[in-house]
């Protein structure tokens, strides 16, 4: 069992909200990476997933793209990012989320080395298919890194069984279909079809993309193990609003 996976359960076993907060690496410069993670440390963060500036993004809302914007004008990249996260202490896991692009132009074999180095736990590219997989994962076998499966509403049943036997880290279960963003309208069927995604994993699983407010989190509570946070908190960190951002996650991680 990888490290993420076991430091989730912990918190999942105790009854506890598993809550993954999202920032965009780079949208406010890359000297305020360290200080972001603390942030969001501080206010009971389980996991912090850092997301990767790319030109192309084909699950990002407007906010996230904004902000990916702001980052990719900053000259922001993976492999900045990389050495930024090297020189960066927490005792939060961290989870990079990146399209498949900027690993390959970084390097597969360089990539997986580079992460050995920092504290990151989880791996997610949402534009790599499952059946391709293989191009990352004997990569990453023998490291502690997890790369972590995205489930969408219009998985089949029996994709959901391969994807959650194999996956590694936690279930990122997608609650909407299209992009991030808040504001979104959920399936009658939501809660249905998380509890049978949790029912068939022995991994959390946790609801992203439309989850922005505390009655949101509460609703999740019922069928799976937590959620993740995006384009809310990076939101309120574009307009400097650190400390609405803590208050936000104590509130939701406090019940």
């Amino acid at each position: 069992m990888k490290s993420l996976t076991k430091q989730l359960k912990e918190k999942q076993q105790a009854n506890e909200t598993i809550f993954v907060p999202y920032i965009m690496a780079g949208a406010q410069g890359l000297d305020q990476l360290a200080s972001e993670i603390q942030l969001l440390t501080d206010a009971g963060a389980s996991a912090i997933e850092v997301g990767i500036p790319f030109s192309d993004p084909v699950a990002d809302g407007p906010v996230i793209q904004v902000a990916g914007l702001k980052s990719l004008t900053n000259n922001v990249t993976l492999r900045k990012i990389i050495q930024q996260l090297k020189q960066i202490k927490t005792t939060t896991p961290l989870v990079i989320m990146t399209y498949f692009n900027p690993i390959l132009s970084y390097g597969l074999e360089m990539f997986v080395q580079d992460l050995a180095e920092t504290n990151v736990l989880g791996l997610i590219i949402p534009d790599l298919p499952y059946e391709h997989q293989e191009l990352v994962k004997p990569l990453l076998k023998d490291s502690d890194v997890a790369l972590i499966p995205l489930v969408a509403l219009t998985t089949p049943k029996e994709r959901i069984l391969e994807l959650v036997s194999t996956g590694e880290g936690f279930i990122y279960a997608v609650a909407v279909n299209g992009v991030t963003g808040t504001g979104r309208q959920y399936q009658e069927t939501l809660d249905e079809h998380l509890a049978y995604i949790q029912s068939v994993s022995d991994k959390p699983v946790l609801a992203g993309f439309g989850v922005s407010s505390k009655e949101h989190v509460d609703r999740f509570r019922k069928s799976c193990a937590g959620v993740i946070v995006g384009s809310k908190i990076v939101q309120l960190l574009s307009e400097g609003k650190q400390e609405e951002v803590k208050s936000f996650i104590k509130e939701v991680v406090s019940n």
